[in-house]
Order: C-alpha cells, then structure tokens, then sequence
C-alpha cells in the first residue's frame, strides 16, 4: 500500500507542469499507472491525489453501496472529475487547467501527504488550513480508532 508523508513545494511553470515529490512518485511506481490520478476535493479548494490502487479500492466500496443512492452519486462524481496525470521524462505531472483553478494554484503548489493518499494545495491557502487543523486539534485533541483485527490480538 502507498504511504505519502510530508509536505513538499513545488514549482508550477506556466504550462501548468510540476513536479512530483519523489517520494510520492516511488509510492505509486508499482501501481500499473506511470502517474497519478487527481481530482477536485470534495472538502477543500485543494486537490486530492493518489495512484491507481486507491482509486481501485474507492470502486470497491462504492460497488458496495445501493446503486443509485445518494453516496454512491458523490462517488461518480469523484470519478467524472477526475484526470489521469502521466509522469513525464522529469518526473513532472501537468496539471488541467481547471484544477488549477479549482485549487487556486498560482506559481507553486503544496504536496501534502495524508496517509493512502495526498492533496495538493495553494502553498499559502494550505498554511492557513493547517493552522485552524492545529489549534483544533490543540482544543479538542485526537482520538484515534481502536485497531481491530491481527495487530490487535496481538498486543492483548
């Protein structure tokens, strides 16, 4: 399973290309994809990103759900807006047009590792999310889930 960690500015030249972390790029190299998929977040003017196997798991769980419920039409929303980006020669992805837009991106871009997935943001639209994250997260602290499964037995 890919696991994107950090957060890493990028330069966008005015084609819309960026480069990719390499260490995100070596998270989905085995994915059968040579690039990422994004898509607008449906919680953020930022993007969400990730490789091929993630986007394979969201089709897991929405074949799933009732067809035609209201979940499983957010989901192919998620999929009618989404782009398939190839890695050029560098390294680099060239981001659509509007998902610059959507996300505000300007000259640089922000790759923020969130786990199976990552976003990417507008560097100074990022740093005022992540500050209002913190001082939730400082008044209300985190809870994480109970593990469940082998893991778990384990340590009991």
């Amino acid at each position: 399973m890919a696991l994107f960690l950090s957060t890493f500015v990028n330069k966008v030249d005015r084609k819309g290309r960026v480069s990719v972390p390499a260490t995100f790029r070596a998270a989905v190299a085995d994915q059968g994809y040579p690039g990422i998929v994004a898509f607008p977040s449906p919680r953020y003017d930022a993007l969400e990103a990730s490789g091929m196997k993630r986007m394979d798991e969201i089709i897991a769980q929405m074949d799933a759900l009732e067809e035609y419920s209201d979940e499983y039409e957010k989901l192919k929303t998620l999929f009618a807006e989404a782009h398939q980006l190839p890695f050029d020669t560098e390294g680099r992805i060239v981001l659509p047009e509007n998902l610059i837009d959507y996300a505000h991106i300007g000259d640089s871009a922000a790759f923020v590792g969130v786990g199976r997935s990552f976003e990417i943001w507008e560097p100074a639209h990022y740093g005022d999310h992540r500050a209002t994250l913190r001082d939730r997260t400082r008044q209300q602290g985190i809870r994480l889930p109970p593990l469940s499964g082998p893991a778990q037995r384990g340590r009991e």
